[in-house]
C-alpha cells in the first residue's frame, strides 16, 4: 500500500502540492480558493479568511519538507495577503471573507484567528524569521478578545465592536490549541505550550464529562452543551450538528502531541488512545469503508458522508498513537484507513483529494476546493505521517 511507504508518501506530498501549485498563485494578491477537479479556477473573486490562513500553513511546510525557497517566498506573499487584505485597521481585526479583495463579512472569528496563528507559526518554523512579531500580536489579539479565563476557553466570534456573540464552540478551541502547539514548537516558548494544554484539560476533564467522553460541538456562554444548535443544518461547514467522528480523532491526534511535550500529564495518551478507538469504531462504515462525517447522541451515524479530512487526521491519529504506545491496533486502523483513502479519496489522476463523497462513496460535484479546504489537513496528516514511517524503515508490520 502506497501510503505506507515513506518514499510513496513523499512523491503522493509532492503531487498534492503540484495540484495547487502554481495555479492557484494570485498574482494580485493571496491565492485562489475554489477549484474544480482538474485544476481549473471557478470563482478568482472571492477569499476566505481559513483558506488564505492555510495556504500559507501548506506552503510553508513544503518550504520546510523540500527545503526550496520558492515556496518560503510564497508563504511570504501568503502572509501579506492576511495582513494586506483580510487585516482591517478600523476594528483591528480579519474580515472572514473578501470579495475582489475588499471585506465581505467582517465578523470576528476566533477560528479563523486561530488560523492566522498557525500560519504565522508554521512559517517562523519554517524559517520566515518575521513572522514571529506577527505570531506574537495574533496571540496578544486572541487574548485580548477571545479568552475566557473564568473557563479556560476561547470565545467564538465577535462583530466589529468587539461584541462577543452567546454562542461558544469547541472547534474554534482545537484549532486554537494546534495553533499554541505550533507556536511553542516554532518558540519554544512555554506559555503557548501551557495554554494549550489549559485548553485541552477544560475540554477533556471537564466539557466531555457532559457528554459521557466525547466533545460535542456547540454550547452556549457558560459552556451548557446545546443540543438544538444547527440540528436543521447538519451540513453547515464549519459548525455541523451532532458528535464529528473526525473531531474526536483529530483531539486524539493533539493530544498525543502534548503528551510528548508534557510527560508529566498522565492523563494525555490514555484519553487520546480511548478517544481514538471509540471514534473510529462508532464511525467505520461496514458496508462502504471509511469514516462517516457525524453521529448522534447515541453514537449513531446521522451523516454517512465520507469528507476527506476526517480519513486524513484519523490517519495522523492512528500513526501518531501507533507511534507512542507501540501497540498493533494502532497500525491496523492507519491500515484500514490508508486503504480506504487511496482507493477512494485521492484524485490519482489530477492530484489532491477530493473533499467529499456519498455514504457509498461517489463524488457530488467536481468542485475539488472550494472555501476552507486547500488541501491543509491531507498535506499535514501526511508531514505528520512521514518521519514516523521514515523511522519504521518503511516497514509496517503484518497484522
Amino acid at each position: 500500500m502506497p501510503l505506507d511507504d515513506p518514499r510513496q508518501l513523499r512523491s503522493h506530498l509532492a503531487r498534492t502540492m503540484a495540484f495547487y501549485h502554481p495555479r492557484c498563485i494570485d498574482a494580485g494578491g493571496g491565492f485562489h480558493h475554489y477549484l474544480k477537479d482538474d485544476g481549473e479556477v471557478y470563482d478568482a473573486r472571492h477569499r476566505h479568511l481559513v483558506s488564505s490562513a492555510r495556504y500559507v500553513f501548506t506552503y510553508a511546510r513544503h518550504a520546510a519538507f523540500t527545503g526550496r525557497e520558492e515556496y518560503r517566498h510564497w508563504a511570504r506573499h501568503g502572509l501579506r495577503y492576511l495582513e494586506q487584505a483580510h487585516f482591517q485597521t478600523r476594528y483591528q481585526g480579519y474580515a472572514w471573507t473578501l470579495i475582489d479583495h475588499q471585506p465581505e463579512d467582517t465578523t470576528n472569528h476566533c477560528y479563523g484567528l486561530a488560523f492566522v496563528l498557525l500560519a504565522y507559526a508554521t512559517a517562523l518554523r519554517c524559517g520566515i524569521e518575521e513572522a514571529r512579531e506577527g505570531l506574537e500580536r495574533v496571540h496578544a489579539l486572541q487574548t485580548r478578545r477571545f479568552w475566557e479565563p473564568e473557563w479556560q476557553l476561547y470565545a467564538d466570534e465577535a462583530d466589529t465592536r468587539w461584541r462577543v456573540s452567546d454562542y461558544r464552540g469547541q472547534n474554534a478551541n482545537m484549532h486554537s490549541c494546534e495553533a499554541l502547539i505550533a507556536a511553542f514548537e516554532a518558540t519554544q516558548d512555554p506559555a503557548y505550550l501551557e495554554r494549550a494544554l489549559a485548553v485541552a484539560r477544560a475540554i477533556w476533564q471537564r466539557q466531555a464529562r457532559q457528554t459521557d467522553g466525547w466533545i460535542w460541538e456547540h454550547f452556549d456562554r457558560r459552556w451548557r452543551v446545546d443540543l438544538e444548535y444547527n440540528r436543521d443544518d447538519p451540513h453547515h461547514l464549519f459548525r455541523p450538528w451532532g458528535f464529528q467522528i473526525g473531531h474526536q480523532t483529530e483531539w486524539a491526534k493533539l493530544l498525543t502531541i502534548l503528551s510528548r511535550h508534557c510527560p508529566d500529564e498522565a492523563w494525555l495518551l490514555p484519553t487520546a488512545a480511548r478517544l481514538f478507538i471509540e471514534a473510529v469504531e462508532a464511525g467505520w462504515d461496514a458496508d462502504h469503508g471509511g469514516l462517516v462525517y457525524g453521529v448522534d447522541l447515541e453514537r449513531h451515524h446521522c451523516d454517512g458522508d465520507k469528507y476527506f479530512w476526517v480519513q486524513a487526521e484519523s490517519l495522523a491519529a492512528a500513526a501518531m498513537l501507533a507511534d507512542a504506545t507501540g501497540e498493533l491496533r494502532f497500525w491496523r486502523w492507519y491500515r484500514r484507513l490508508a486503504d480506504f483513502s487511496w482507493q477512494w479519496m485521492i484524485d490519482h489522476r489530477h492530484g489532491g483529494w477530493y473533499r467529499i463523497l456519498t455514504p457509498d462513496n461517489r463524488r457530488y460535484s467536481d468542485e475539488k476546493s472550494p472555501a476552507g479546504k486547500v488541501d491543509y489537513h491531507t498535506m499535514g496528516a501526511c508531514h505528520d505521517i512521514l518521519p514516523i514511517l521514515e523511522r519504521r524503515e518503511a516497514h509496517l508490520p503484518r497484522v
